[in-house]
């Protein structure tokens, strides 16, 4: 533990963030891992459903800092690529 104010007060902010990363990154995952259920299963109806679920939670997530806009966009445009793949094929 730091004996500096400042350093002190940095550990705390760190730790507070890296417990809020956690969990918005947790939620990112699980709501992926939903979609890509959805369309294994081949049901282009949940898999929507789920991917605007995942879309909410993603942006939520470059709200609140934990990931760049950019990486959002590119984590949005895979989940829809992979659904519109499965939609294609029907």
């Amino acid at each position: 533990m730091p004996n500096i104010k400042s350093a002190i007060k940095r550990v705390v902010v760190a730790e507070r963030n890296r417990v809020r990363n956690r969990f918005w990154k947790s939620n990112m995952r699980t709501a992926r891992t939903k979609v890509e259920e959805a369309i294994d299963a081949a049901k282009p109806a949940d898999a929507a459903t789920a991917l605007h679920q995942a879309y909410s939670v993603i942006d939520k997530a470059v709200a609140k800092g934990v990931l760049h806009k950019n990486a959002a966009n590119r984590r949005k445009s895979r989940l829809a690529k992979k659904l519109s793949t499965v939609s294609a094929k029907k």
